[in-house]
């Protein structure tokens, strides 16, 4: 991932120093066990342990020549190591340490995520209850529909980042497992105990069977996770875009001091922020379908999933890691105009409660035909500037059979549409 969108403390996650520094512990647990079992000489784990170490050129300068990554390492481990060395890997194969890194490195970049999302949770929730009972008018279709609260609308995208929560919880249960099992996978070298010592060590969980790699369905899931995430993120971009459209400005990114939105057009203050997230959000979910196409591997193994995850965990996870910051300051810093949501609101002059009279119509006796009928031609004739509903309605004689000029009246208070708000905040934020 390019520097312009990459959080340092992410990409450090997915660099060859740490890469090589997960490699020598695994290395190192590994022969810890392999000596308590008896398999490598006292003293084997000792010298690992003190005196391991790797040179980052070192190994890559190896590699121009084994061309083998695990190699390279190894033989770079026992210019530090010495002698012992040569117990060092006993009875493991490269998927081992290569497999068992991975799930390593993803629970590391997983648990920055979650800490992310925690945070865009903890702006959403604060910005939700500023606006618990902010009316607003909701949209179906890009149409005007019936009122709300932009407090509402944040509450449903708090709902949807506190299951995106649980998703990348779920992810990194799954993909943090350990494969110690030797050539196929069948211990034939290794005893489990070493795998099982490993994993207990690192955090991870042993893998029920790892034919000689752990199965990529689990990788699958787990960026098929970051992409869910990433489009939730990209809804909640989407949105803002929207309410930042110059007819429509109920809401607005935060544009500070000196910020330049054209180089044409000085004033110009463009939703660049969330326009950001949708090209984040594409980013992450490319990731998905290579991801899906790792899990046929040829029989016990193949590298053909190598060179894709090799790419996309660092982008995807780089870029989700990015894009959840920057939402997160985006949500913060919002500029909320209460007063043009109040004006949109009332911009169709009373048709948002076409439902509310269709039903006080059916209720007073009125069939639902007859009511539809009524209720929609005087709502064309809004649409056609005839006036506004209330004075129509008012002035319908078919309306007057059923419907008062105080029930009518009473009919167009927005109030009645927030009688729940409490009751979905608790469900919400309970």
């Amino acid at each position: 991932m390019i520097p312009r969108y990459t959080n340092p403390a992410m990409a450090a996650i997915w660099t060859d120093e740490n890469r090589f520094k997960i490699w020598l512990e695994i290395e190192t647990l590994a022969t810890e066990k392999q000596e308590q079992l008896g398999v490598v000489p006292p003293g084997t784990a000792k010298a690992v342990r003190e005196k391991g170490n790797f040179d980052t050129k070192r190994v890559l300068e190896i590699e121009e020549t084994t061309k083998h990554d695990v190699i390279a390492f190894l033989t770079n481990l026992a210019e530090y190591v010495g002698e012992p060395a040569r117990f060092v890997h006993q009875g493991m194969t490269s998927s081992d340490v290569l497999d068992t890194c991975l799930s390593v490195q993803l629970t590391q970049a997983t648990d920055m995520l979650l800490e992310n999302t925690d945070k865009l949770l903890a702006a959403l929730k604060k910005r939700a209850f500023e606006f618990k009972l902010t009316p607003t008018i909701g949209r179906s279709h890009g149409i005007h529909a019936e009122p709300t609260t932009f407090g509402l609308k944040l509450a449903g995208f708090y709902a949807e980042f506190t299951r995106a929560k649980q998703r990348l919880q779920t992810a990194r249960a799954e993909i943090a497992t350990c494969a110690i099992s030797g050539a196929v996978g069948t211990f034939s070298s290794i005893d489990p105990s070493v795998e099982a010592y490993v994993a207990d060590k690192l955090g991870l969980v042993v893998e029920p069977v790892s034919t000689q790699v752990i199965p990529r369905d689990r990788h699958a899931a787990y960026f098929a996770a970051l992409g869910v995430v990433a489009s939730s993120i990209e809804r909640l971009a989407t949105e803002i875009r929207h309410l930042q459209r110059t007819e429509v400005r109920e809401a607005e990114e935060f544009f500070s001091p000196g910020q330049k939105g054209s180089s044409a057009m000085p004033h110009k203050r463009n939703p660049v922020l969330s326009e950001n997230h949708t090209g984040l959000a594409r980013i992450v979910r490319a990731a998905v379908t290579p991801a899906l196409e790792n899990v046929a591997l040829w029989h016990e193994r193949d590298i053909s999933h190598s060179a894709v995850e090799r790419v996309f965990a660092p982008d995807a996870t780089i870029a989700l890691d990015f894009a959840l910051r920057r939402l997160t300051g985006m949500m913060e810093k919002l500029l909320v105009y209460p007063e043009a949501m109040q004006k949109n609101l009332d911009h169709l002059q009373g048709l948002v409660f076409s439902q509310s009279v269709l039903l006080a119509l059916t209720q007073a006796g009125c069939s639902r035909e007859d009511a539809y009928t009524l209720v929609q031609r005087n709502a064309m004739q809004v649409w056609a500037g005839g006036g506004g509903f209330t004075a129509l309605l008012l002035a319908d004689t078919d309306v007057a059979r059923y419907l008062s000029a105080e029930a009518v009246n009473d009919i167009m208070n927005p109030q009645r549409f927030f009688a729940q708000v409490e009751t979905i905040f608790k469900r919400v934020f309970a």
